[in-house]
């Protein structure tokens, strides 16, 4: 992928009700954004890794572990504003243009830059114009639906799997929020990482498939990492 550029995006809102300023909670000595960060920067492919955030804290400590920033305006850091419309204004605020953007979410910290790189190489072997992280789902969707007041389960499982074991099922993927890569001009006009074609699943195991969105997660990251 030497003659394709690569611009690295991290998406960084100050607030957070679930698990208030997440993004630069201290996890086993750094905070949860640098993660990240260091990823990028360790990637061999990417070019450029830059945070985008309404935070000026957010700003400072992703510019003090390498990343350059964008002061994200407010209207596009609130809860209706779209992962999209964040990293559309942070491609049109950067003079140079990239071939691809790869936008990594802060709340993946198990995600490395071999995983970053290796999604890269997907995207060259399947000359693909977009690859996603997905893992293996931890339970089979076939075990879940939803119930209504009563809490009835009439009808809960389908009957073809009732005396189905869950080995004898197949295996399902999730996304994980770790990696999304997308041809520019595509992302652009589709308006989202997910194509309409010529799409692929990079696979990453469970464990660097964290993905911290409350307390519980940060904790198993935490038990993760000094493993």
């Amino acid at each position: 992928m030497s003659d394709k550029t690569f611009l690295a995006i991290i998406p960084a809102r100050g607030g957070s009700k679930r698990l208030p300023n997440k993004n630069i909670l201290d996890l086993a000595g750094k905070p949860l954004i640098a993660w990240s960060i260091e990823a990028g920067l360790g990637s061999k492919y990417i070019d450029k890794v830059v945070v985008t955030s309404d935070s000026e804290e957010i700003l400072d400590i992703s510019k003090n572990f390498g990343a350059e920033i964008i002061k994200r305006p407010d209207e596009l850091a609130n809860d209706t504003a779209t992962t999209f419309d964040a990293i559309a204004h942070a491609i049109e605020s950067i003079d140079e243009k990239y071939d691809y953007i790869v936008l990594l979410q802060p709340t993946s910290p198990l995600r490395n830059a071999k995983h970053i790189d290796e999604a890269i190489e997907l995207l060259e072997v399947k000359n693909a114009d977009s690859v996603v992280s997905v893992c293996q789902m931890e339970h089979s969707p076939l075990w879940a639906n939803t119930l209504d007041e009563s809490l009835s389960m009439k009808n809960f499982l389908r009957e073809e799997i009732l005396n189905k074991r869950s080995q004898d099922l197949e295996t399902y993927y999730r996304l994980n929020g770790a990696i999304y890569i997308c041809k520019t001009d595509k992302l652009l006009k589709e308006k989202s990482f997910f194509l309409k074609d010529n799409i692929f699943a990079y696979v990453m195991d469970r464990e660097s498939s964290i993905d911290i969105d409350e307390e519980i997660d940060f904790k198993l990251a935490e038990v993760l990492i000094n493993a």
